[in-house]
Formats: structure tokens, sequence, C-alpha cells
């Protein structure tokens, strides 16, 4: 074909357009991926494969497998989200399923920052879904230095987990939220979970793509908040901020959140003096209660921390996207995005197939 160069030996090789066989560039990138820059993954590459690509070349592999992912997950995402067809079955699944959930799941949504070239740094959204298995109080190792707070509990554990994250708003953000969840079969499980930082856009868009989900605050998070109150008002090292502590956090973990809120708002934190944490705290767990019965929770099984997602951030997001110079192009910066959820969900073997020409 005119304005076309064409290569016999790169078709009888089974090279790619760029030369590369489908082999070399699958381990290009996965080690674009993994690596914190992509010298290093030039590096990790020569070493595996015992030749040499410079890391402009192995960029461009990366980033374009990348985009193709996110061409692909933008495209299911409009699948399971499009209206009901008419004669559509209610048990018809939108999107194929990979590592179905059969029992108990949870499903958590935190945000991070990433540097984008000529807007700054920017949040980037991410849902982790786990499977979450229940094991009896009994089986919990004995915690060194004395009894723990949950020695009664039901040792709860979080597995299996798979990510979406991507430089979304909260509403785009719900849109692959509901689609990891049909991939994963959530709406089918007979117990769901959702543990969160408290934050309202979460708390939205997590009721409307799975109403049935229980929703606890992260305890960590009440935790931190009523230290913060705690040391505000009497002072770091006070021993009557302590206890002042240490005696709402009882009440909190034993479901009394009514006696939490009335102690706060006997604090009179309604004072500009007072930062905008401490002022809200009393309004914060009066409209957390529901999300805050922790005696329940943790009486039923269900997860209570949100460490999952967290931890998430930083594996998924910033050990590779948080990295000394310009930031990403933001194109760019989504295609890795995109190939990083596939990457730590642990399908990016059959999201390359899915991504080769003849899948197409």
């Amino acid at each position: 074909v005119e304005g076309r160069r064409f290569f016999p030996l790169d078709r009888k090789l089974r090279l790619r357009a760029d030369h590369w066989s489908e082999g070399a560039a699958r381990v290009a990138t996965r080690q674009g991926l993994l690596a914190q820059s992509f010298d290093l993954a030039a590096e990790a590459y020569e070493d595996a494969v015992g030749r040499s690509m410079s890391s402009d070349s192995l960029r461009r592999i990366t980033e374009g497998w990348g985009q193709r992912v996110e061409e692909q997950r933008e495209a299911a995402a409009g699948r399971a989200n499009a209206p009901a067809r008419r004669g559509e079955s209610p048990r018809a699944r939108r999107v194929v399923e990979v590592r179905p959930i059969a029992g108990q799941a949870n499903l958590s949504t935190d945000g991070g920052m990433v540097l984008i070239r000529g807007e700054g740094w920017k949040e980037v959204k991410l849902s982790a879904i786990s499977e979450v298995e229940v094991r009896p109080a009994a089986e919990r190792p004995t915690k060194e230095g004395g009894a723990s707070r949950r020695a009664a509990d039901p040792v709860v554990q979080l597995k299996g987990h798979s990510y979406q994250v991507g430089l979304w708003d909260a509403d785009i953000m719900a849109l692959h939220q509901y689609t990891e969840g049909l991939r994963r079969g959530i709406d089918r499980c007979p117990r769901l979970s959702s543990v969160n930082d408290g934050a309202a856009w979460i708390e939205r868009i997590t009721d409307l793509n799975f109403p049935e989900a229980v929703q606890i605050v992260d305890w960590s998070h009440a935790e931190r908040k009523l230290w913060k109150v705690g040391q505000a008002v009497f002072g770091e090292q006070s021993p009557e901020g302590k206890r002042w502590v240490e005696e709402r956090l009882d009440h909190l973990w034993s479901g009394q959140v009514k006696r939490v809120v009335a102690a706060l708002e006997e604090l009179g934190l309604d004072q500009e003096r007072w930062p905008d944490e401490v002022r809200q705290a009393p309004g914060s767990f009066a409209g957390n209660r529901k999300r805050m019965r922790y005696d329940e929770f943790r009486a039923e099984g269900y997860p209570i921390g949100s460490g999952t997602v967290e931890s998430g951030i930083n594996t998924v997001v910033h050990h590779r996207m948080k990295r000394p110079g310009r930031g990403w192009e933001r194109s760019n910066g989504q295609a890795m995005l995109a190939g990083l959820s596939e990457l730590n969900s642990d399908r990016i073997d059959q999201a390359w197939q899915a991504t080769l020409p003849s899948a197409a």
C-alpha cells in the first residue's frame, strides 16, 4: 500500500509494528509498570532477557499498552452503566467476571495525588475490592505485651484484591467502581461491606452503586479524630487529655456513639480558635452514627479498617507514579494508571491477551 513501509522479515518473525516481538513487549511492559522509572525498567529488562532496550522504547511500549487498556476499560464502563435495554434479562452479565467472589466481600475507595505536567498535583481516585475471610476468635494470634482489644472478635482477613484507579472526578469514579464490582461479582455477594475514611463523595457513590453494602467509617480515622480533639483542647502531653480520649475510645468501641457526641459537645468546640477538623468533630460523629456501630460490625465479622485501600494508594499509585521532575502528561499518566490497575489486580496476562490485535 502506498505510503506504508512493509517489512517481510517482521511478518515472518511475527514482530509488531515497532519491530519488537509480543514476548519482548510483554516483558518490557511489566518492567515498565513495576520499576520506579523507565531507566530502571530498561536495566531490569536487559537483566531478564539478555538484550537491551532503550528507556524511550520501553516507555512507548508501556504507555501504548496502557492506552489500549484505558480504551477497553472505558468501553466496559460504558456497557456496565448503560440504561437497561428492552428485553434484557436481569441476570445478564454486562461485564465478564474475573475471580468472582462468592461469599463475603469488601469495597473501599480513597484518593491519592499525582503530579500532572502543566496542571500541578491532581487527585487520583482508587477503589479496591477484596474477598473477606472470617475465622473464629480462637484462631487470633496472641498479642505480645497484653490482651488485644479484639481478643474476642472473629478474625477478619481481606485477600484477593483488585483495583481500579484513574484521574477521575467522583462521578466518573462511580462508573468504574460499579464496573469493577460487576467484574468481581460483588452485586451478588450475600454479605458486602464498604470501609472508608468518611468522605461524603465516597459514601454517595458507594450507596448509589451498591446500596446493600454495610458502610463503615474506618476505625483508625475515627480514633485519630478523637486524639486531635484531645490534644487540641487539653494539650499534646496532657494526662487529662489522654484519659479523656481513652474513655471516648472505649465508648466508641462498644457502640456508644451518642456518649461520644455528648462529650464532644460539652467541650464547646464551635470556636474559631480550633482547627476545622476539631470544630467539625461533633457533627462528624453525629452524622456517622450508623457507620460507627463498631460493636455490631465486629460481632458480625465485618472489617472495620480501610488499610487495604490506603496501602493500595501507595503500592498501586505512589510507588510508580510519584517521580521527580515535571510529572506526567495527563494522557500518559492515565494510561499508566490503567496498566497499574491490571498489574496489581493480578490480571496482566488476561489483559495483555485482550489487547492483542486478534482479540479486538
